[in-house]
């Protein structure tokens, strides 16, 4: 089944000094209702103005330095936002309000693993509503000037990342991880910034790195590696440009399933590669808009949910879908369904099995939606009670089925269903089903709506 949403049990805050402005900064973590997403607000700003954490808030090159991720919203500026991005991600959590009263987050020391111990320590919980994710059908990719990002199909998070620099002492390093919770705490979020000594001298001169110090980076010289600790990993460089990437690509809104190849590159890429994602993202039927709960499905989409054909589709649109909830189909019945040559001839009548059964996939819809990957399940009938018809149903009409979910318990669920032609109702019934996997012993026979 698809993962809840996830935010913080109780408020936690921190203060730090943000690693470009120098300034110190309060930043407070507050629990968000579903559907919120990540949310910045300036409460030191008349008004306490807020930004969403979204690839369109993003700065690209032209407005935006190349060594840090900033959104701003023609009211609202945040920059350095990747690392704690990175946590929030990193963690699972969808839901969050970032209280802040300067424009750019602390840095306690160059990573994410503050960020992270202090919002394990607000506890994560989980949502009633459900976690929505971008699947990756087929590979996306962008390159510049010897730097490559691409994404392919993968059944999780996957991220690999080869950096190659010219000094020694950093030079070529590959590190790949399958993403989840407790690898990013143990495996990614301990890994440092750090900077070329002679990209150090010309960020000051920029009058950046104001905030940054041997306790919150790790600094690069001809001679050696220097910082208050040593390294904390062998490839504690190449695991930090999975971080900033894990942090930059949680401004999609969604997370990802995909496996994420990197070759060389920084923010300015990351945020580029991100808004190509989103461009083919919002052509999912899974994509939603911020704070939208209600959503609709053309045939293309319905049968990227399931695996019924001609002539056993039965359902033309989806108006109407809220998770668990609630789903509003249209069959729109014609005189050339193939039922009609023989049910009867010169008196066409839709059969009302086949008017259950095109309730049965309406609510199949909203079943199949809260599995992941539907494309490999099925639904099958367990049992129909309480099936009334009322009034025929003949070519021309325009069947509307409204089925509320009553119950869903693990892969058992039960709807009652509505089947209306405008506001008359024709049937109705109560429908218990379950899902099976397609390639399991017992998902090649028995009866499926």
């Amino acid at each position: 089944m698809q993962s809840c949403q996830r935010t913080i049990r109780q408020p936690v805050q921190t203060i730090g000094r943000g690693l470009h402005t120098g300034v110190e900064t309060h930043m407070r973590f507050v629990p968000a209702e579903p559907d919120t997403g990540v949310r910045f607000v300036r409460v030191d700003l008349p008004g306490k103005p807020s930004i969403a954490a979204r690839v369109d808030f993003a700065l690209d090159r032209g407005g935006g330095d190349p060594r840090r991720t900033t959104l701003d919203n023609g009211t609202v500026q945040i920059e350095t936002v990747e690392h704690v991005l990175a946590a929030i991600a990193g963690l699972g959590i969808d839901n969050l309000v970032i209280e802040i009263d300067s424009s750019e987050p602390a840095e306690p020391d160059g990573s994410s693993k503050p960020f992270v111990d202090l919002l394990q320590e607000a506890g994560i919980v989980d949502q009633p509503e459900l976690r929505h994710y971008y699947e990756v059908k087929r590979p996306i990719s962008i390159q510049e000037n010897g730097s490559q990002r691409i994404v392919l199909p993968h059944n999780g998070l996957k991220v690999s990342f080869t950096i190659d620099y010219p000094n020694k002492l950093v030079g070529t390093q590959y590190a790949s991880f399958d993403i989840d919770a407790d690898v990013f705490r143990k495996e990614i979020a301990p890994a440092r910034t750090f900077a070329m000594m002679e990209d150090v001298e010309a960020l000051r001169a920029f009058g950046l790195i104001k905030g940054g110090s041997l306790s919150n980076a790790v600094v690069v010289t001809r001679d050696g590696i220097r910082s208050e600790e040593p390294l904390r990993f062998e490839n504690e460089f190449v695991r930090h440009k999975i971080l900033d990437l894990l942090g930059d690509l949680s401004l999609l809104g969604m997370p990802v399933k995909g496996h994420l190849i990197s070759v060389r590159g920084g923010h300015a890429l990351n945020v580029a590669f991100v808004k190509r994602i989103m461009e083919e993202a919002r052509k999912s039927y899974r994509w939603r808009a911020p704070g939208q709960k209600v959503i609709s499905l053309d045939i293309e989409d319905i049968q990227e949910i399931m695996p019924h054909r001609y002539p056993m589709l039965l359902v033309d649109r989806i108006i109407q879908l809220e998770d668990r909830k609630r789903v509003v189909g249209i069959k729109n019945v014609t005189i050339n369904e193939p039922f009609f040559q023989g049910h009867f001839p010169g008196h066409p009548i839709m059969p009302a099995v086949l008017i259950i059964e095109a309730m049965a996939q309406t609510g199949g819809v909203l079943l199949l939606n809260t599995v992941e990957r539907p494309d490999t399940k099925l639904m099958y009938f367990m049992g129909i009670d309480n099936a009334k018809f009322r009034t025929p149903v003949r070519p021309g009409d325009t069947l509307r089925f409204e089925l509320e979910l009553l119950k869903l318990r693990r892969r058992f669920c039960s709807m009652h269903g509505q089947a209306f032609v405008g506001d008359k109702l024709v049937a109705e019934a109560d429908l218990l089903s379950t899902v099976v996997d397609r390639d399991s012993p017992n998902g090649s026979a028995g009866e499926s709506p």
